[in-house]
């Protein structure tokens, strides 16, 4: 069986992924180096760079969606689906942790998906709370914020070689749940 050839397009969406993860400033000219193609082809398919990288943010936004979505088919309640979320959203930070050091925000559409995910997490933390998972005086916004920084972090961590994906989202769901103190005797 022959390996399949992306498109010209899908090629540099590959290259721009692999280049930004490693190196944020990386230049168009290095994305169409990587991708195999020419500067004008690399033009012709995104106006600037800025095009492409909102185009990789949407990309990344879908990936993490289907990965969530197919990781927590089956969840049978909402603290399984935070667990489930971040095991399935931490193998993906080396193909979409760039997403964190672009100003992508700005954009109207991106912002809007961000805070569409925002909310979701903010409803699964306040089912969790109702099964008992958190503490139901803590603010399901302070939780958030701290399942999206573990989020990062475990991405990060994989990113360094300190962790595996598995042993990330395992140390941020203890994280999350039940703090980094010893255990009590």
């Amino acid at each position: 069986m022959q390996p399949v050839r992306l498109s010209s397009k899908d090629s540099i969406l590959e290259a721009a992924f692999v280049l930004f993860s490693r190196d944020a400033s990386a230049s168009l000219a290095e994305v169409a180096a990587q991708a195999g193609v020419g500067r004008a082809t690399l033009h012709r398919h995104f106006s600037s760079r800025d095009d492409l990288i909102r185009t990789l943010a949407l990309v990344a936004i879908d990936e993490m969606d289907e990965a969530v979505e197919s990781a927590c088919a089956n969840a049978q309640s909402a603290t399984e689906v935070l667990r489930l979320s971040l095991a399935a959203l931490i193998p993906l930070g080396d193909r979409h942790g760039f997403i964190t050091q672009h100003p992508i925000e700005n954009d109207a559409e991106i912002a809007e998906q961000f805070r569409q995910a925002d909310d979701a997490t903010r409803e699964m933390v306040e089912a969790a709370k109702t099964e008992g998972l958190f503490d139901a005086s803590v603010s399901s916004d302070w939780i958030t914020h701290v399942y999206n920084a573990l989020l990062y972090a475990g991405w990060e961590s994989v990113k360094q070689g300190e962790t595996t994906a598995q042993q990330a989202a395992d140390l941020a769901w203890r994280s999350l749940t039940t703090g980094l103190g010893a255990a009590k005797p």
